[in-house]
């Protein structure tokens, strides 16, 4: 899934998605563009549990 993440503007960002994806599928590959403010996912956890973990560690995640 491809996700529209605004907030997300360093490396710090880019580390703190890419764990919060993790937690919830160890398996996960996440790959983010920060120029853009988008992540791709590729998970076997539904689009809705990605986005509220995104949420919980403080970014807004839409899909596009």
């Amino acid at each position: 899934m491809d996700l529209s993440i605004p907030d997300m503007t360093c490396g710090h960002c880019s580390r703190s998605v890419t764990a919060a994806v993790k937690a919830l599928d160890p398996k996960a590959e996440v790959a983010v563009d920060l120029s853009t403010r988008r992540a791709r996912v590729e998970t076997s956890a539904p689009a809705p549990a990605v986005i509220a973990a995104l949420a919980e560690v403080g970014f807004d995640a839409t899909p596009v």
